[in-house]
């Protein structure tokens, strides 16, 4: 286990008691879990749901809030004694924890992405447990991910990290709903997580969580493109029952890695980002990008779509509009519109200094590499 990165989120459900409280006798259990990996050598990750369920009932609130300005009010009161929790918890087992916040553009930006992963790392190295959520408080819906499993599973991805647990109410996949059928069977091993398994599954949801079953195999089945070993299951109340998980002792559901580790900027392009727009090229171009290892050129280009930015991604597409792969491009969405069908001598002559390619072949990577979510 000595020097494994480690990310384990850890749902609402398994953080909350009977009326939605959070409860500090499973939040103590999970911290000594996580101290015991810790202490194994591993670098640990936290991610950690948990913010609105901890502060709904001080807004004096019932219920969890449904629109987005509730969430983000309980949010913004439950953060702080969340993180308290968390960071006395640690604190008396003599470890360090640090609040992390993020939100989707965090991602979508190099710069911040590249950021994100130098603070992580940073902590790591100096022995800390970073305690990551989306920044609930400030997000809207546009920069939202939606539920904490979608952010680990980016998360393990960013630190390439060697194996992702999904904490839950469920203990793992079952063939049924097991509340419902006591009978279901539950399923231990998955080799991949198929298309057909996802959109076959009833995204049934905690009444205190915004995830399900099928989040949590979304989030999987990213994770295990990227090069991550998965795991969703119950928290078990021995403390070493997430050692216990890593070493094959689960009861829940093992999901492999598809590949080895895929390269941080391979993971921006293809999965951390979200395309700003969208170009489509001629058949020239895909055989150029497909085929021969080449770049796309402006005289490839037939029409652009969106409005983007020098250094964004964008979605490549053929004349029927299937996509070709993604990559980060060269020019503003404006000028590449302006200059579409040029060549690069022409371009030039009008604007002295711009680059030959708009997206360069050290910048792109063909759909069929990692599959596009």
């Amino acid at each position: 286990m000595d020097r494994q990165t480690i990310v384990v989120k850890i749902g609402t459900s398994s953080l909350t008691d009977g009326r939605g409280r959070l409860d500090q006798g499973w939040l103590r259990h999970h911290v000594r879990s996580l101290i015991e990996l810790k202490r194994r050598g591993a670098r640990v990750v936290l991610v950690s749901s948990g913010a609105i369920a901890a502060g709904f009932h001080e807004l004096g609130l019932s219920e969890r809030p449904r629109t987005l300005a509730g969430k983000q009010a309980a949010a913004a009161a439950g953060q702080g004694a969340l993180v308290q929790y968390y960071r006395e918890q640690f604190a008396a087992a003599g470890e360090i924890c640090a609040q992390v916040l993020l939100t989707r553009s965090d991602f979508d930006h190099r710069r911040r992405y590249l950021n994100a992963l130098n603070t992580l790392n940073f902590l790591l190295d100096k022995g800390g447990v970073p305690v990551i959520n989306e920044n609930d408080s400030v997000s809207v819906e546009e920069i939202r991910w939606g539920d904490n499993d979608t952010l680990a599973a980016l998360v393990a991805g960013l630190l390439q990290a060697d194996w992702l647990l999904l904490v839950t109410n469920t203990d793992g996949l079952f063939n049924e709903d097991p509340r419902r059928n006591p009978s279901a069977r539950s399923i231990p091993h998955l080799t991949r997580v198929e298309d057909r398994l996802i959109a076959d599954l009833n995204d049934s949801k905690h009444p205190l969580g915004s995830g399900g079953m099928r989040s949590k195999l979304l989030a999987a089945k990213r994770a295990a493109e990227t090069g991550v070993q998965v795991y969703i299951g119950t928290p078990k109340r021995k403390s070493d029952w997430m050692r216990g998980s890593i070493e094959g002792k689960g009861s829940g559901t093992y999901i492999d890695r598809s590949s080895g580790h895929v390269s941080r900027k391979v993971q921006w392009i293809t999965v951390h980002s979200a395309p700003g727009g969208q170009v489509e090229v001629d058949e020239g171009a895909v055989c150029a990008l497909l085929r021969k290892g080449g770049s796309l050129l402006p005289c490839g280009v037939v029409k652009v779509k969106g409005r983007f930015e020098e250094g964004e991604i964008v979605s490549v597409t053929d004349s029927l509009g299937r996509s070709i792969g993604r990559g980060v491009v060269r020019y503003s969405a404006d000028f590449l519109d302006r200059v579409k069908g040029w060549k690069s001598s022409e371009v030039q002559a009008v604007q002295p200094g711009s680059p030959e390619e708009v997206i360069h072949r050290d910048d792109w990577v063909a759909v069929t590499a990692v599959e596009e979510s």
